[in-house]
């Protein structure tokens, strides 16, 4: 009996380390935006943090929620801001990346049913290097703030 255990301890140590290893790339925190039924698309925002000594590039989005997942980014061209599809988001060693309305973000796209407030959204990160993340975000109708509601309650005496 006392082998089992020792086998199963070792067993466990062994995958403890290996899930160390390629947990190198952590969602912090997320959502993904409420729309109303009527409206096929909507966008994921997260963000990432690299615990690696390299940068790191996500490169793909999957999902089973929408036909297609792409990566998007807003630039201002001729006094115009407009949506752009790139081909990846650069996460910088010991950095991290933040995915927000106002920047880089995930289109998702032909939404295959509406969204509920309060769904939970799988999505799967795919990295330059193969590496691959699998992800739940809750729908929201907006971001909670960093603050809590404080944010939204300032007096000045």
């Amino acid at each position: 009996m006392k082998a089992i255990f020792k086998h199963l301890f070792n067993f466990l140590v062994l995958s403890s380390l290996s899930f160390a290893a390629t947990a190198n790339v952590i969602l912090v925190d997320g959502y993904v935006r409420a729309m109303p039924a009527s409206v096929p698309n909507t966008a994921a925002y997260f963000t990432l943090e690299n615990h690696t000594a390299h940068a790191v590039t996500l490169v793909e989005v999957n999902t089973a929620i929408a036909k297609e997942a792409q990566l998007h980014t807003i630039i201002e061209e001729n006094g115009m801001v407009k949506m752009r599809q790139v081909a990846g988001f650069s996460i910088p060693s010991h950095g991290k990346l933040t995915l927000q309305p106002t920047g880089d973000h995930v289109m998702l796209l032909s939404l295959t049913a509406p969204l509920v407030v309060d769904d939970k959204v799988p999505l799967e990160l795919i990295f330059e290097d193969g590496q691959q993340l699998m992800i739940e975000l809750p729908v929201l109708k907006q971001p909670v703030s960093q603050d809590g509601e404080q944010a939204d309650h300032h007096h000045h005496h």
